[in-house]
């Protein structure tokens, strides 16, 4: 726990209990407001301008134009000319755009296409002629740890194996306690792979060759791979249909080696126009998707990965981390972000501390990934007040599942929202988000009730802090739920309280009890 801080030492964090200090006040996170970024890559040229203060980026802007710069670079040695063309056009556009929002710095980088083109230089100066943007080209090892470090800006507790496939290239990092490690640039990307000519079994040659080599120098066999870059994100939307899969969120999506390779064989068997307009994939996106699973299904097979799992989160992201100061990337994402969010949304921000420390004595027993999901959700509580009380459940619900958020899995999103929905409404029967329910076991479900019923209760008890009014105690083995009532809690403990109090006990399926503090 963090000491307190005093006026003379103002840089000393104050007693946050177990929220922290709230760094998005500090003015090195302030900085990290409109970070603008530009990905040049081979296939897609992207612009993302990131809020970033608080640790979760927040896409402030974030617009893509498949430019395909890098197809038949293999062949001619050169920009795709019509491809150079669009991207010279996006990146006109990108740095006017930039100036409009006042963004005084904006960092392009480009990866394997400009870097291996012999006409790489002579687009380098066009780009900074026509648009006075300088345009970084960067190397192999740092396009994969910069990749890395855009998975741990999402993932902080991540370890084992990025990989990220852009068109003419792929590499591989190691990750893990929080650092990148050992990388690998590859040139597996689909656009090279499209020149390799002959029959299908020359590619696959060609893809073991190159993945055995970088086995070797990775060391890396049962370890848990992770996807970046939007040829794998389409492979894993496709997974999703296939396996009817309730939430399209890609970040943390995870699938076993043998789902993934069924997938792999049911993409190959299909038609690809019906599987692109049922994803919303783009014609030029899907059109190297087989190259893509050609790779993924040897990757498999190689590597022997335990798990793989897709990160949203790659390069772009990877640059903003480059620019947090250490003390904001070893928060947690998840509770920065819903941090955040009560700041700018709720009716009282700093509420949802009180009302954590509130609920505590009933999950004594929760470990550490509960506890922190239980501080997002308190932090969460009241952030969708404005939506009209008949949808603010599931207004609640949405948000907690379908926000873009860092360090938080899919059970764990469900388990969020329906703890959300439970804050505003008793019963979760009959609602239209029932098919997301799967993704938790009946206990989750049940502790996701209790939570968002606790929630309900406390938050209503008293406006100003309900440590004021009384304090819970649980008695697990006995099922007994106490409430111990000060004078101005016995006051505040009106009927509607009271009728939330028994919700909750009833939940928990314990006695309810009144007692004097």
């Amino acid at each position: 726990m963090t000491q307190s801080a005093t006026a003379s030492d103002p840089g000393s964090d104050e007693d946050w209990g177990p929220f922290g200090r709230p760094l998005f006040d500090d003015p090195s996170a302030r900085a990290l407001s409109r970070v603008g970024v530009v990905d040049v890559g081979s296939n897609s040229v992207r612009m993302v301008v990131f809020d970033g203060a608080a640790r979760s980026p927040a896409y402030f802007f974030n617009e893509k134009i498949m430019c395909g710069l890098g197809k038949g670079l293999h062949e001619t040695g050169r920009l795709n000319p019509k491809g150079r063309e669009r991207a010279l056009a996006a990146l006109k556009r990108f740095a006017l755009l930039a100036e409009g929002m006042g963004i005084s710095s904006l960092t392009v980088v480009a990866t394997a296409a400009t870097r291996e083109a012999e006409d790489g230089p002579d687009f380098q100066a066009e780009i900074l002629r026509e648009t006075g943007l300088k345009l970084w080209v960067i190397d192999g090892d740092e396009e994969a740890r910069l990749s890395a470090q855009g998975v741990l800006l999402g993932w902080p507790e991540a370890k084992g194996i990025v990989c990220d496939i852009g068109g003419n290239s792929m590499e591989l990092a190691r990750i893990g306690d929080g650092k990148v490690g050992k990388r690998i640039s590859t040139p597996l990307g689909p656009f090279r792979l499209q020149q390799v000519k002959g029959e299908p079994d020359k590619r696959k040659k060609l893809i073991d060759r190159v993945l055995n080599t970088a086995q070797a120098q990775i060391k890396s066999t049962g370890e848990r791979i992770y996807l970046v870059g939007g040829s794998w994100r389409v492979i894993a939307r496709l997974d999703m249909e296939r396996r009817n899969y309730p939430l399209t969120v890609l970040h943390e999506y995870r699938m076993t080696p043998q789902s993934l390779s069924d997938t792999l064989d049911w993409i190959a068997a299909s038609d690809l126009a019906l599987l692109r307009a049922k994803t919303g994939t783009s014609n030029e996106r899907m059109e190297l998707v087989p190259l893509a699973c050609e790779v993924l299904r040897e990757l498999i097979r190689i590597l022997k990965p335990s798990e793989i799992d897709v990160s949203a989160y790659g390069i772009r992201e990877g640059l903003l981390y480059e620019q947090m100061p250490p003390r904001l990337r070893q928060r947690d994402p998840l509770i920065e972000a819903a941090r955040m969010a009560e700041l700018t949304s709720a009716r009282i921000p700093g509420f949802g501390k009180k009302l954590y420390d509130f609920l505590l004595p009933l999950f004594k027993d929760a470990d550490k990934e509960r506890l922190r999901l239980i501080k997002a959700a308190c932090l969460l509580h009241d952030t969708t007040w404005r939506a009209h009380p008949d949808y603010r459940a599931e207004v609640c619900f949405d948000n907690a599942t379908r926000a873009n958020l860092g360090g938080l899995d899919h059970p764990g999103r469900v388990f969020l929202g329906l703890s959300l929905l439970h804050r505003y409404k008793n019963s979760r029967s009959g609602s239209r988000l029932e098919p997301l329910f799967r993704l938790l076991t009946d206990q989750q479900m049940q502790e996701a009730e209790v939570l968002g019923k606790a929630m309900r209760f406390g938050a209503m008890f008293s406006i100003a802090d309900p440590a004021e009014a009384g304090a819970l105690r649980w008695q697990a083995k006995k099922k007994v739920l106490e409430l111990a009532l000060t004078p101005r809690g016995k006051a505040l403990f009106g009927e509607v309280a009271q009728a939330r109090f028994s919700s909750l006990a009833l939940a928990m399926k314990a006695t309810a009890k009144i007692i004097d503090a």
